[in-house]
């Protein structure tokens, strides 16, 4: 299918050096009744595997897109980046250091690495303390990080951060309830640049917004990665907001990826089947008066989920091998990587 070329303009990809490489990450939930239930009711113990082997490189400067369906496992794995959840296996580096232990670590040395990233999360007034006014909520990160500086360089700094953000300084003095959605998202990303991070873990950061206030927060946080260097894992369900955001896109399915590929490559020819269908939906100018094609079937439950590859219950190519044997991401000429049994037989081209 055809696509126009991204609107993101920064260095190419390959241009840059590795920043963040996770390789096979897990991460598992026990999700059981408790103890005397199961015992009573002679039921098993429960596990539900969020995340289960993914593995992929963001390189410095870019924008990498992990994308797929609600319950896929794209947050789950923004939050082991970060170091709010604990790895159940696998292992992280950050700029050629080890910090698959990042959960469990306290003190100078967690801080030392935690002030070189920050997270966007998904509701900008959720994440918000509704107590505090926007001064506090964005000096907060400098109090904690750069103890040295003083209360009026701290304001000074809070102020040139809203400003940045297309806010203005006097705005330091309200309570986030005072503001619209879009500029409640304008205080979180404030508030994420005020400790000059490197990367920045982008958690839906525009689902909870309107579509016109989504360009805008769209367009600043391009602004700000080309003025500031920063590189992006930038989480999205909504395909065509990666479009316009991605170097790279990371397809998820039931916490395993599917497929990995440049984003200009992925919207003009993508290879996984499942792939195929989230472009399909995307609605477009060009299929106006179409039918549009909607996902077929619904995800499996991530308690059990389908032996073999994940997706073959809903894909139209699966055969046997698809049934029993779990696909493994193999790179192709076109920069891509998928994990699927049919491209790699030649089934699916």
């Amino acid at each position: 299918m055809s696509a126009e070329p991204s609107l993101h303009a920064t260095v190419p990809a390959a241009r840059g050096e590795v920043l963040l490489e996770a390789r096979d990450l897990a991460r598992h939930f026990d999700v059981s009744k408790p103890w005397l239930q199961r015992v009573l009711e002679r039921g098993e113990r429960l596990t539900l595997k969020a995340v289960d082997g993914v593995s992929f490189t963001i390189r410095r400067g870019e924008t990498l897109a992990l994308v797929g369906e609600s319950g896929c496992g794209k947050s789950t794995v923004a939050r082991l980046v970060v170091g709010l959840y604990g790895l159940t296996g696998g292992r992280l580096v950050f700029d050629g250091e080890e910090i698959s232990d990042l959960a469990g670590r306290s003190g100078k040395q967690a801080a030392a690495v935690r002030r070189r990233f920050q997270m966007i999360f998904q509701d900008p007034y959720a994440s918000l303390n509704p107590l505090w006014r926007v001064g506090t909520i964005i000096g907060e990160p400098l109090r904690v990080f750069r103890p040295e500086m003083s209360a009026t360089d701290r304001r000074r700094r809070v102020g040139e951060l809203l400003e940045q953000v297309g806010m203005s300084a006097p705005d330091a003095d309200r309570y986030p309830h005072e503001f619209s959605g879009g500029q409640r998202q304008r205080i979180s990303i404030a508030r994420a640049l005020a400790n000059e991070p490197e990367f920045m873990i982008c958690d839906e950061p525009t689902s909870a917004l309107d579509v016109s206030v989504q360009a805008q927060i769209l367009n600043l946080m391009r602004d700000l990665q080309d003025e500031y260097g920063l590189t992006y894992l930038f989480i999205s369900h909504d395909m065509a907001v990666v479009k316009h955001m991605a170097d790279r896109i990371a397809v998820m399915y039931l916490g395993r990826i599917a497929e990995i590929a440049p984003a200009r490559q992925l919207f003009a020819s993508p290879h996984h089947p499942y792939s195929t269908m989230l472009l399909e939906a995307v609605p477009s100018l060009e299929g106006a008066g179409k039918e549009r094609t909607t996902i077929k079937g619904e995800v499996p439950n991530p308690v059990h989920p389908p032996s073999g590859c994940a997706f073959h219950p809903r894909c139209p190519h699966a055969n046997e091998r698809c049934r029993r044997e779990v696909p493994l991401l193999i790179a192709h000429s076109d920069g891509s990587e998928v994990a699927c049994h049919g491209v790699e037989e030649g089934r699916i081209e």
